[in-house]
């Protein structure tokens, strides 16, 4: 018996668990990075906070000021169960909860965008990845 088919062999069920490993790896990755439900949202920001969602945290943060003019209610209303309205431009913005709007935080990278500019325009600068958990957290558990 030579070495050389069974170097082969061998080589050939390294090279099936590496890829078996690589796929594994890949669908886990996606699946945190690009989380399509308001569910696996919340798991991905709870993780990066490294701590469970405050639903109580969440209305409280969403409603107060944060030393500017605007809390996230002032556009999205306090309930945000129905229409809101930009308040700078008038503008109308549809439900942000998402049994009252199922298109909302089904768009990962929407939500980020989102978050990214609101929260800006509400604490000038972005908000963490508890604030943003506690936040989804509050706005699921409003339902119709």
């Amino acid at each position: 018996m030579s070495l050389i088919p069974v170097t082969a062999v061998a080589a050939a069920r390294f090279a099936a668990r590496t890829l078996a490993f690589a796929t594994v790896l890949a669908v886990t990755q996606a699946g945190t990075a690009w989380a399509g439900t308001p569910q696996e949202q919340l798991g991905t920001l709870s993780a990066q906070a490294g701590r469970s969602p405050n639903v109580a945290q969440g209305q409280q943060f969403f409603n107060a000021k944060h030393g500017r003019e605007w809390s996230c209610a002032s556009c999205h209303n306090a309930q945000p169960t129905g229409e809101g309205k930009h308040a700078n431009t008038g503008k109308s913005i549809s439900a942000l909860a998402p049994a009252f709007n199922p298109e909302r935080f089904t768009d990962p990278a929407k939500s980020e965008k989102w978050f990214r500019r609101n929260c800006n325009d509400v604490l000038a600068r972005e908000c963490t990845a508890a604030e943003k958990a506690d936040v989804l957290a509050w706005l699921m558990s409003l339902k119709r």
